[in-house]
């Protein structure tokens, strides 16, 4: 299995992806409410501080259908969504959550699918714009960031996961067990890590940053203590 290690970030290539964090998820009471996305908005706000003053580019992503679902396709099924009770274009719930909104000049994708680069003309903006590199956070970790983080390795992009500022929720009992918002992100980041993204905290994602000098080398690491893996094959960073 590939593993990829980032071992700078060099901001003139990098994008940070900003996955979901709409209040239909995020804020209190929603509908597909993720009460651990709310918690983890100061390492959000943490990482997007720091991205924004060393110049990597930000780009936010909002799930939304239009409200006539000729978009859903098998989300139909659910009858929050076929029903307009959540993500529905024109409401407010699409808007990205007040806390972390984004700056005038950062682009807002509109995606129909878990995957940001699924009928989005995200992997246009980022080709245009000389990117190599991107960062990801949001929500929620299994689903939107993992098809996002999964897609932009398939279309040749380094990966850097951001462990400390993603988030989801529990999972109920549908025949093979319950499991905790913390397990399911665990095993996420443990997939990722094994496979196609550098999953670390924002601290180290700060500490990774190029700061003035020549344009930065990243590399393809290898597994163990050198790489992403750390003893034992679990991630060498996570939450």
């Amino acid at each position: 299995m590939p593993v990829i290690t980032v071992d700078e970030i060099e901001p003139s290539r990098t994008a940070m992806i900003v996955v979901d964090m709409e209040n239909d998820f995020v804020a209190e009471g929603a509908p597909l409410e993720t009460p651990a996305a709310r918690e983890m908005i100061p390492k959000l706000r943490d990482a997007l501080a720091t991205c924004r003053d060393a110049g990597i580019r930000v780009i936010y992503t909002t799930h939304v259908h239009r409200r006539d679902g000729s978009d859903l396709g098998l989300f139909g099924r659910s009858r929050m969504l076929r029903n307009g009770e959540a993500l529905a274009d024109g409401t407010p719930g699409v808007d990205i959550y007040p806390d972390i909104a984004p700056r005038p000049d950062e682009p807002v994708i509109r995606k129909h699918r878990f995957s940001a680069f699924f009928g989005t003309d995200l992997e246009m903006i980022l080709r245009g714009s000389g990117i190599d590199t991107v960062i990801i956070a949001g929500a929620t970790t299994e689903n939107c960031c993992h098809a996002t983080a999964r897609d932009a390795f398939f279309h040749d992009y380094q990966v850097v996961f951001l462990s400390d500022a993603t988030a989801t929720f529990d999972y109920p009992d549908l025949g093979f067990g319950q499991m905790s918002a913390s397990d399911v992100h665990r095993a996420t980041l443990i997939i990722l890590a094994s496979s196609s993204a550098h999953v670390m905290p924002v601290d180290e994602m700060k500490a990774r940053i190029r700061r003035g000098g020549s344009q930065a080398s990243t590399g393809h690491g290898g597994r163990g203590q050198e790489g992403v893996l750390g003893p034992g094959g679990g991630p060498k960073s996570g939450s």
